[in-house]
Parts: C-alpha cells; structure tokens; sequence
C-alpha cells in the first residue's frame, strides 16, 4: 500500500511503514494520547476556571469560600468545579454536609507537566494568597463545619 507518491513514496508491509529506498525502515508510531491534555485545557477556557485552579493552588477551599471570593452563587460555583473535577483536575472530599476541593494529582504526565507550570504560576501571585487568606479569615477555615 502506498501513502504517497514520488521519489520517497511510503509503503506499509507488515505494519511497518517502509520509504521507497529499501535500506529506510520507519516503524509504526504510536498515536500520542492527547486526550487527558485536552479535556484540562478545555476545562480551563473558561475565566471563573482558571480563577478557581489558581486558588486552589494555594489551599484547599470549601465551596462557600469559593462563593465568597468569586461572588457566584452556590450553584454556577458548583457548576464551575463539576466541569473541573470531570476533567481531573479538581478532587473533592467531603465533611459532614460540606465538600472542600484541591488540585487533583495528574495521572498524565504531560498534562501534569502543564497544570504544574499554572500552579508555579499561580503560587508567585500574592494578590491571590491575600486572597485565600482573606476569605478564610472573613468566613474562617472551620466556617463550613
């Protein structure tokens, strides 16, 4: 089966994808799975997103200091963090009545690789420290139990 034509036409016998020059052998590449990567970089389209990954970077929060600081209600934060934790990138535990979130450890090591670069990002920003302490002091860390 040829790929294309030319002097360097491409042939595949028994799987392995051969040059027209008989000495080249290229070997079947495997198919980089892209899709773990995809779906975080979706999920971080979105401004209120990026903002939620960029505090969690500095503490885990319960859903009512994520309300507090991003001015949401209830429900488009928990909306927020649903399409989040879909894509892996936010876990959630829960106490009692109430469910605190983190940055989820990435499985994948290239995504892994970018969530990092955003969380190193986001950890040299003291306006969003200030933040985090602002909102734990105002509703205070045990606030939700």
């Amino acid at each position: 089966m040829t790929f294309s034509a030319g002097a360097g036409a491409v042939d595949s016998v028994d799987g392995n994808r051969t040059c027209a020059y008989p000495h080249v052998v290229m070997p079947a590449s495997t198919p980089l799975d892209v899709r773990p990567l995809s779906r975080a970089l979706k999920a971080l389209g979105d401004e209120t997103r990026l903002r939620i990954v960029a505090l969690l970077s500095h503490s885990e929060l319960c859903v009512c200091h994520l309300e507090s600081v991003l001015s949401l209600p209830q429900s488009n934060t928990s909306r927020h963090l649903s399409v989040l934790k879909a894509a892996g990138l936010v876990e959630a535990r829960r106490e009692g009545s109430w469910v605190y979130y983190r940055l989820a450890p990435q499985l994948d090591e290239l995504c892994g690789s970018q969530v990092r670069a955003l969380v190193d990002a986001f950890a040299k920003r003291d306006v969003l420290r200030r933040e985090v302490a602002r909102v734990l002091k105002s509703c205070g860390p045990d606030a939700c139990k």
